[in-house]
């Protein structure tokens, strides 16, 4: 059972949280070409993949559950502690500046006219997707970089 938790984590981390660092990527450069549409779609995608990230704790805790004593793992064990604090807040990241901020542009690029395409809508909210996603992907790296050192 083991085996199937451990298995499941690493691929719910692969395939939701993959997509929950690079999707806000691909909206900047919708940003960049003014489409309104695409950044929308990107931000319910994001905001998705970003809850559903909750399945990789959930397997993850399942993996610790049902550790070998010998490791003596636990939630205060400090590997442990500091992956789930550095997922908190790249998750908080995603979801309380990340997402908002693309639904924003999405809402500014279509309230742009025709006539007048990317004006001075992209521009306004590029670095703040930037910077949100950009420190949001560090630290999921950084958690991984944990979960493999296990220091």
């Amino acid at each position: 059972m083991e085996t199937l938790f451990s298995i499941l984590h690493v691929v719910t981390a692969v395939f939701i949280v993959g997509p929950m660092a690079i999707l806000p990527m691909t909206a900047m450069r919708a940003v960049r070409a003014g489409n309104a549409s695409q950044v929308a779609v990107l931000a319910k995608s994001t905001n998705l993949f970003s809850l559903l990230s909750l399945l990789v704790v959930v397997f993850g805790f399942g993996v610790m559950g049902m550790a070998d004593e010998k490791y003596n793992l636990s939630v205060t064990t400090p590997w442990v502690l500091w992956s789930i604090i550095l997922y908190i807040v790249a998750l908080g990241l995603s979801l309380f500046v990340v997402v908002p901020t693309m639904r924003k542009a999405a809402e500014a690029l279509g309230a742009v006219d025709a006539a007048n395409p990317a004006a001075a809508a992209a521009p306004s909210r590029y670095p703040a997707i930037a910077a949100g996603s950009g420190v949001a992907s560090l630290l999921l790296v950084a958690v991984v970089v944990l979960m493999v050192w296990k220091p």
